[in-house]
């Protein structure tokens, strides 16, 4: 029953923005993206909470095509709570009380781009059509766990990254924290910038204070690219 189940789910036909379905087609042949495929069609068959919505998977990629992306901004894995991941790093459709990471991404905006004001609701997707691709290495998650940390996630988001960097003319990767620069080798730094920080984290807010915002619009700008339009509200 459950290959019958892993069979119905096609899990390239959730990403459709055609750059990235001709970028990735390579990686649909591969065995672990099949592994990948029947995994995820056995959870979301309806007997564990999977985070976010299948449909949603691929938002990152379906909102943001490989010639737009001028930003890339790292997440580890999805919000793992109900309704808050909604396929984008660090974003999510809920109103206030935010995410703890995404709270102190707002704060760090209030303090470094002028005249930003908190939005009602957490959505990045306005940043995705800006061309700010939000990436997070592992695009899955099942409530209350970490159980897709042994999916093979990295294996496509790590061949991801290193599509960017190899056919953007000029992008600006946001790494905050041990782990996104843990991706530094898959990222050509004399042709693209690379900013580096600490997580978004309750413990390091109060010392971040890390100018990402205002330093990839001056870097965008220093390369001839239009600035990101941080404002949410």
């Amino acid at each position: 029953m459950a290959l019958l189940v892993s069979a119905s789910f096609d899990l390239k036909s959730l990403l459709t923005e055609r750059s990235w379905t001709q970028a990735l087609q390579e990686v649909f042949r591969e065995k672990y993206f099949k592994d990948l495929q029947e995994s995820l069609g056995q959870d979301y068959s309806g007997a564990k909470q999977i985070f976010p919505p299948k449909e949603k998977i691929f938002n990152a990629f379906n909102l943001t095509p490989i010639d737009k992306v001028k930003v890339v901004i790292l997440g580890e894995e999805p919000y793992c709570n109900k309704w808050e991941a909604d396929g984008l790093a660090f974003s999510t459709p809920k109103g206030p009380p935010f995410p703890p990471s995404l709270d102190n991404i707002f704060k760090e905006l209030e303090k470094d781009i002028q005249g930003f004001k908190r939005p009602a609701v957490g959505s990045l997707e306005k940043w995705a059509a800006e061309g700010v691709f939000l990436l997070n290495a592992k695009l899955t998650v099942e409530a209350g766990t970490d159980s897709h940390k042994d999916y093979d996630w990295q294996k496509l988001t790590d061949q991801v990254i290193k599509i960017i960097s190899d056919q953007c003319p000029f992008v600006v990767f946001i790494l905050w924290g041990n782990f996104a620069q843990t991706k530094l080798t898959l990222i050509d730094d004399e042709k693209h910038t690379i900013i580096g920080n600490k997580h978004p984290t309750l413990v390091s807010i109060e010392t971040a204070n890390c100018k990402c915002f205002s330093e990839t619009n001056a870097a965008l700008e220093e390369n001839r690219h239009s600035p990101v339009n941080w404002s949410l509200a």
